[in-house]
């Protein structure tokens, strides 16, 4: 049996290393690739393609590390931002089908500790940032260093900015429970658990927690431009880079077992991923496009579905989109702060399948389109006029702070435009685009029908 397993294993890394030069597109993908890399001033990236499973590009472009002049290539480790947070999700499946929890218990049913005001939470509201617990409080320390344990009873100090089920909020603090529910749960650390149950059984060799301190091959150097002068990243306290939000490490060739592991529909059964693919259904009955770690954020492009996630984290940038009707997945690894690797992913997409190129749609209200944009200006400002919303939306604003200081300092909006809209019996929802130099993002507004602002989030484009 253990000389069958290296024979598979050893075939497909072979097949990984000998993936390029076998297509049509290598070239318009290397152009494309290496004009991004200009335009984005980002060091190196490593991408893959991945088609039905099997891939059929892996490569390195530019530098991995600027100070050693090692190239990029499809065996340079790159950290996973929050790209990492659907392993943690998968962890969490595995666990419920083992019988160990179910998705609706309530958390304090293991997690007795918690604080009262976290009582109503359960681990699917967890999974799918609808826990209302939000992002780490403004006064956290990311170089404070501190024990697990430690670092999540500070976390409890985060008060619910909405009760459960109310709404969709992005939640690092959310994915770091799930870390401490998996160590409750399995009696490992999520880690661990990890190499056990994901990454050792679909041969992602190289895919391991982050560790500044241990010798690590092929690791990648992390970016950022301060004043367009290239930087080393800011660093973090060690525990704060082995968190359940999305703490790894990670090549190009990992990503190609995950998606051979995904797209065959190992490590869980079908019903696990059609949950997990399931966008989140809200307490009054709406959805919002985000699953178990996996986020829809498009919906479809010419009809064609996404599911797909971004990472940010110490001068690194990822993504993944999988296109399940084309049977297509792209993997874009880049060493910048700055750089937007959706653009690179969504661009090598449509090279590969010109069916996946967006065609946009009209803007038959340009004068809503520049309210909008205006709207989200002053918010940025904080100069909005908060009876436009909602008091829950109110309350979520105010408690997004440090979300909203992130984006301001992007810089100068580049382009805000009109993506679609979607009337429904008791709301209205607009999606829009933006643009800066360094990243792209969709603005999803939603309107009752007196004019009130009833939900309002951003998502990585």
């Amino acid at each position: 049996m253990m000389k069958f397993s290296l024979l598979v294993l050893s075939a497909v890394l072979m097949l990984v290393v000998n993936a390029s030069s076998q297509n049509s597109y290598d070239a318009a993908v290397d152009t494309f690739v290496k004009a991004e890399l200009t335009r984005q001033k980002i060091p190196g990236v490593s991408i893959a393609v991945v088609s039905d499973g099997k891939p059929t590009l892996v490569k390195g472009y530019g530098m991995a590390n600027v100070e050693h002049s090692a190239s990029a290539t499809a065996d340079t480790i790159f950290q996973s931002g929050s790209v990492g947070k659907q392993f943690t999700a998968m962890a969490v499946m595995i666990l419920i089908e083992e019988g160990k929890a179910k998705l609706d218990d309530k958390i304090n049913a293991y997690l007795t500790d918690v604080p009262a005001e976290w009582s109503g939470i359960t681990i699917r509201h967890l999974l799918t940032h609808t826990a209302g617990l939000g992002d780490y409080p403004r006064d956290f320390d990311l170089q404070e260093d501190a024990s697990e344990t430690e670092v999540f009873k500070k976390l409890q100090a985060v008060k619910p900015a909405s009760a459960p089920g109310e709404k969709w909020a992005y939640s690092n603090v959310g994915y770091v429970t799930l870390g401490v529910l998996i160590r409750k749960l399995s009696g490992k650390f999520y880690g661990d658990y990890l190499q056990e149950r994901v990454f050792k059984p679909l041969g992602m060799t190289t895919a391991r927690i982050i560790s500044e301190q241990d010798i690590v091959p092929n690791r990648a150097g992390g970016y950022m431009l301060v004043n367009g002068e290239l930087k080393n990243q800011t660093w973090v306290a060690p525990t704060l880079n082995t968190t359940a939000d999305g703490a790894l490490y990670l090549t190009a060739k990992d990503m190609v077992a995950w998606e051979a592991g995904l797209s065959s529909g190992k490590l869980i059964s079908k019903a696990g991923y059609d949950a997990m693919w399931a966008p989140v259904k809200l307490n009054n009955g709406t959805t919002h496009p985000y699953g178990f770690g996996w986020m829809f954020a498009n919906v479809n492009v010419n009809g064609n579905r996404i599911i797909e996630h971004g990472g940010s984290w110490q001068g690194f940038k990822a993504h993944i989109v999988r296109y399940p009707d084309n049977k297509l997945a792209v993997i874009v690894f880049a060493n910048l702060a700055q750089a937007n690797p959706t653009v690179i992913a969504h661009g090598i997409a449509g090279i590969v399948d010109p069916t996946l190129k967006p065609i946009p749609k009209a803007d038959t209200d340009p004068a809503h389109t520049a309210g909008m944009k205006k709207l989200f200006e002053q918010i940025l400002e904080g100069t909005v006029d908060l009876n436009r919303f909602t008091e829950p939306i109110q309350k979520a604003l105010k408690d997004q702070q440090r979300m909203t200081a992130e984006i301001k300092a992007l810089g100068p909006i580049k382009q805000f435009s009109f993506v679609d809209k979607a009337e429904g019996a008791e709301n209205t929802r607009y999606r829009y685009k933006i643009e800066w130099d360094a990243m792209s993002l969709s603005l999803l507004v939603a309107f009752d029908k007196q004019g009130k602002i009833i939900g309002y989030g951003l998502q990585p484009q």
